[in-house]
């Protein structure tokens, strides 16, 4: 008998202890669900922020290229803008030998061929064709 009760007081210990393990067992996994839950609630504000700036960037870098097609359309070509200063320079250098003929009072200036009208290259062809 005394065995059975050395045997029993043994077992209630066991069992006592493993209680208490059970115990210590909950509340660490308990803690390791709260730290989890806790994790994922960050992770899912930080994903929402990052979905709202990667938006906001998005509507920004589209706003930014809507403006430059804008610009492009508005702006001409660099080669049409060099050939335009260029053709303005030569103008003003060209103008005051230009001046007084297009103002009726000189002839065409030194340099500069007369345009031949089609009669008159008509005309000199067929002084050509005859010679």
């Amino acid at each position: 008998m005394s065995s059975y009760l050395a045997q029993e007081v043994h077992l209630a210990r066991r069992h006592e202890e493993i209680l208490s393990q059970r115990s210590e067992l909950l509340q660490q996994m308990e803690t390791y669900l709260g730290d989890k839950k806790t994790k994922k609630t960050w992770q899912t504000q930080a994903a929402d922020a990052a979905c709202k700036r990667n938006a906001a960037l998005l509507n920004d870098i589209q706003a930014a290229e809507k403006k430059l097609q804008e610009r492009v359309y508005l702006l001409p070509h660099p080669d049409t803008v060099k050939l335009e200063t260029l053709y303005w320079a030569s103008i003003k250098e060209s103008l005051p030998k230009w001046e007084q003929f297009l103002l009726g009072r000189a002839e065409v200036p030194i340099g500069f061929k007369k345009m031949k009208t089609a009669e008159q290259n008509i005309s000199y062809q067929e002084e050509d064709a005859q010679k």
